[in-house]
């Protein structure tokens, strides 16, 4: 006898399927596919055979798991989400190969929202009803819209999902504690009728001496840069010119801090993940970094930065 659940009106054709999962009315699952345990696959699914879904996932009505689906632990999949896998379908011709769809552990896809072939949703990520995902999520994300768009991340608070609330650059910030050891700082600047100078001494206004300095400018609203931790690393990040959203995120907590005053910057420690955002088109982000470049350096997966810090804690 197996351990999951079909409705006499359902069809499961494989036998991979977990423990106590659900699988009801008028859903077909064939053959090869993979489900996990605690899945519960609503009325209406179907779910084609190189299809593998994780444990606890939730998949309501008129959704169709197409082959090259990979599909996270603890994931939900609202009413008649789409997913496709051929960017230029034709009747009877067929790819060579199929692109891989990935929603990692925790997202979240809203009714009627779809996805396009080989787009990856990150860790946590929430997808709001209706939209056009047209390339990859970072982790935590919120997007919505057509085509999809970042309109900020999700709390730390797992249970109650919300957009932070989001921080001007003021004056009156600077010093003001954020995750992971970050803060504001507040530089030299001085201001005349003649118009505004701002000044910084390497030796002292930096919370270190920097060995680099680089500039990020012309970036697409709708694209997002940053997306990293650092090993070793610090960063004092400082707006231009025009404005920019900045996701900082210790692995337990985040909050976004939007930098508009060239005299306040932003100071980002070793291990805190962070992500430039909601780009205005005039902006120039101005970073100073401890250390040269160094790619190996980098922690450049969402994942990767969560197992890390969870070491981290566990060795103090």
């Amino acid at each position: 006898m197996s351990d999951f659940f079909v409705h006499p009106q359902g069809i499961c054709e494989s036998a991979k399927i977990g423990a106590r999962t659900r699988i009801w009315a008028f859903a077909h699952i064939l053959k090869e596919a993979e489900v996990g345990e605690d899945c519960n696959i609503c009325d209406g699914v179907f779910i084609e055979n190189d299809v593998v879904v994780g444990d606890r996932v939730t998949i309501k009505p008129g959704v169709q798991l197409w082959d090259g689906m990979r599909v996270g632990d603890d994931v939900f999949i609202g009413p008649n989400a789409t997913f496709t896998n051929d960017m230029f379908p034709r009747s009877r011709h067929w790819q060579e190969t199929i692109p891989i769809t990935r929603i990692l552990a925790g997202a979240s896809i809203g009714a009627n929202a779809t996805i396009l072939p080989g787009v990856t949703i990150g860790t946590g990520a929430m997808i709001g009803a209706g939209t056009v995902v047209i390339q990859d999520v970072p982790a935590n994300a919120v997007i919505y819209g057509n085509p999809g768009q970042i309109r900020g991340y999700v709390g730390a608070d797992k249970d109650k999902p919300t957009t932070l609330n989001l921080h001007s650059s003021t004056k009156m910030d600077a010093g003001r504690d954020l995750p992971g050891g970050a803060r504001l700082i507040k530089l030299n600047e001085v201001s005349d009728i003649r118009g505004n100078l701002l000044a910084v001494e390497f030796g002292t206004d930096l919370p270190f001496p920097p060995k680099r300095f680089f500039m990020v400018h012309e970036v697409p609203s709708e694209d997002v840069r940053g997306e990293h931790a650092h090993r070793t690393c610090e960063q004092v990040l400082t707006i231009l010119s025009g404005s920019v959203v900045v996701l900082i995120d210790d692995g337990v907590n985040r909050e976004q801090v939007s930098l508009t005053d060239p005299s306040v910057a932003l100071y980002i420690p070793t291990m805190v993940w962070g992500t430039q955002f909601n780009f205005s088109s005039d902006a120039i982000l101005g970073v100073f970094a401890s250390e040269p470049y160094d790619s190996g350096d980098y922690i450049r997966t969402y994942d990767e930065f969560q197992v890390l810090v969870s070491k981290n804690h566990e060795n103090r």
